[in-house]
């Protein structure tokens, strides 16, 4: 198979790349490098069956010969990147989108768009299953990402059901794992790095709003596993084992054996209060749920984020 995946040195999409490589296919990585990184995807440069493109998916995009899948990745997919970019992120969501369907029309393609949990916003159904419609507000400052991915799911739907595009839609929940940006400014790379340095953790609000975490290889193969499947619509990809925040930064601190206190500051505007994904349809479609635990998938991560560490702040 021939695969293109947008945003494919992202943090997310590398791994994709990865795995669609391992899987047997030929990979083209589209990225214009914004929230990217050349690092994620560089020991995949040589590599025959992968190929990379730096291009901004908003203007038209061109490939050369067939395809037999689209991934649609590209996207800013942090509080950090969409608060400064708030208009990229809304056209990669719109344009990108739009651009990326009616290549896989022209190709024949199938789909996958990679939505979010975001979709549901500040949710007033506890854990959220596909069928709740959200409750989100388009015009605060998470506006731009959360109604980017809900337009974006609206155009695949509506190119599916008009012009008959297989299509597949992926809600992601929270997922952490190496490739992690220590600038993301999402709670697992904040913590890590504070903690990790010897700084301290700050907690935006009392720290009882909850979070689930899913490892990245367990996010990769259930994402895989969708887009090989014959499921249209959303489906849910997440761990559902839910904890406060409070308790997530305590985790942390046991196993990197930090001294680094907490700290408490505002929550920012519309944050979710809770995030738990319903994975029922997953397991029921694609027998699909998590293995690894999150003290394993800490462990690998810090690693990462020592390495990282040291290269910017080597030991003498």
């Amino acid at each position: 198979m021939r695969t293109l995946v947008t945003g494919g040195a992202g943090f997310l999409g590398s791994h994709l790349c990865d795995k669609l490589i391992k899987e047997g296919h030929k990979v083209i990585c589209i990225d214009n490098l914004s929230t990217g990184s050349i690092d994620n995807i560089s020991h995949l440069i040589g590599n025959e069956h992968f190929h990379f493109i730096k291009y901004n998916v908003t203007e038209y995009i061109y490939v050369e010969g067939p395809l037999d899948n689209i991934v649609h990745f590209a996207s800013p997919a942090s509080p950090v990147d969409y608060l400064e970019m708030p208009i990229q992120t809304l056209k990669v969501g719109s344009l990108g989108t739009h651009k990326a369907l009616g290549l896989t029309k022209q190709k024949n393609a199938r789909f996958l768009l990679a939505s979010t949990s975001e979709v549901y916003g500040d949710p007033l159904v506890h854990p959220q299953p596909e069928s709740y419609y959200g409750n989100v507000n388009p015009i605060g400052p998470r506006g731009v990402y959360d109604e980017a991915k809900r337009f974006a799911e609206a155009i695949t739907m509506a190119y599916h059901r008009y012009h008959g595009i297989d299509t597949r839609i992926a809600r992601i929940f929270n997922t952490y794992g190496p490739r992690m940006r220590m600038n993301d400014g999402r709670v697992v790379p904040a913590f890590l790095c504070q903690a990790l340095k010897g700084e301290d953790m700050t907690i935006f609000g009392d720290g009882t709003q909850t979070r689930s975490f899913c490892y990245v290889s367990d996010m990769i193969d259930g994402i895989y596993q969708l887009l090989m499947s014959d499921e249209v619509n959303p489906v849910n990809i997440g761990n559902p084992k839910e904890m406060s925040v409070l308790a997530f930064a305590q985790e942390v601190l046991r196993i990197t054996g930090s001294k680094s206190k907490i700290v408490f500051q505002s929550l920012p505007q519309d944050d979710p209060k809770v995030r738990q994904p319903d994975i029922a349809k997953i397991k029921r479609v694609l027998n699909w749920e998590p293995k690894v635990s999150l003290e394993d998938g800490l462990n690998e991560t810090i690693l990462y984020f020592k390495e990282r560490l040291n290269s910017f702040h080597p030991v003498s």
